[in-house]
């Protein structure tokens, strides 16, 4: 079974497009999300192409095949916006 794994978008659409696009080229099964998806976090600059809105939709559409851990610059607010669950780790 092919996997895709990503961690630390922090909001950047520029690379959440790059993961689809992988997505896409590879087909994998599952495209597995370790955390920090959304907010760039207090001590980070802005990453490239900073908008969360946009990586909302990208992920969304793909909801069904995710599988997701919550990091530590991820917060139920986050939750409340995407279609699939992350899984809250010790932190």
């Amino acid at each position: 079974m092919k996997l895709l794994i990503a961690s630390d978008i922090h909001g950047s659409e520029y690379y959440a497009r790059e993961i689809e696009r992988v997505y896409k080229e590879e087909k994998p099964r599952y495209l597995i999300l370790l955390g920090d998806l959304l907010y760039h976090g207090a001590r980070n600059n802005l990453p490239k192409e900073y908008n969360p809105k946009g990586v909302i939709e990208i992920l969304n559409k793909y909801k069904d095949r995710i599988i997701a851990v919550r990091g530590n610059c991820d917060s139920e607010v986050d939750q409340m916006v995407l279609d699939f669950d992350s899984t809250i780790v010790a932190q």
